[in-house]
Formats: C-alpha cells, structure tokens, sequence
C-alpha cells in the first residue's frame, strides 16, 4: 500500500511579523498585481496562477506572484502542477485594519487598468 501523500509545502511567505507596511504597499502599486488581488478578492479562497487572465506573459505574472506573495499579501502552495495562491486577507487585517478594504473599494471605483503592450 502506498504511503499517503503529505501536502505540498507552501512557498517562502514572509511570517506575520516580518510584514511591513511598505513592502504590502509596493505591491499594491501595480496594477497587474492589484488584479490578482481584486479577483482574489471576489469571493475565491484560492486560484490556481493559469485562472487569472492577465495581459502579461507567462514569466511576468510569475514576478507579479513573487512580489506579492514576498510582501504576505498572498500565499502561495503547490497542489500537483497547479501553483494555488490565496489572499492573507486575515493577516493584513491585523496588521493594517482597513487598508486591504480600502485598496479594493478604491480599485472598484475606477476601470481595470491594462498596462502598456
């Protein structure tokens, strides 16, 4: 009988403490990656990177989850070939009540921003 498969590690995400305010900032100030967390935000608790229908190559949206997830605005964790990325929601919360709130109501007013081909 084979051994039961253990879940797949989560990648290198910065601890509660160790997240600073202009680290989450920075990676806020994009707007490839303010999309990620927008649709993160839309009521999905996590997408796998290939679900997000970004106007950047392939390498650069995995920037864009490196930034983020570095920052601890998300986190991310391998399911098979699948990269599954999630929003700290929760985190950010304690850390900075209301920002994350903010940010995304901010992002709802204004049209998806596409960044230049």
């Amino acid at each position: 009988m084979p051994a039961p498969a253990l879940p797949a590690p989560a990648l290198p995400e910065p601890a509660l403490a160790e997240i600073r305010l202009e680290a989450v900032l920075h990676a806020l100030a994009d707007p490839v990656r303010l999309r990620i967390v927008r649709d993160l935000a839309d009521g999905h608790s996590e997408m796998s990177c290939i679900a997000f229908n970004l106007p950047v190559t392939k390498s650069t949206s995995t920037h864009h989850f490196r930034v983020l997830r570095e920052a601890g605005v998300i986190r991310q964790h391998r399911r098979g070939t699948a990269r599954m990325s999630a929003l700290r929601r929760e985190d950010l919360a304690a850390l900075f009540p209301g920002l994350l709130d903010s940010v995304l109501a901010a992002v709802g007013r204004q049209p998806v921003s596409h960044p230049p081909a």
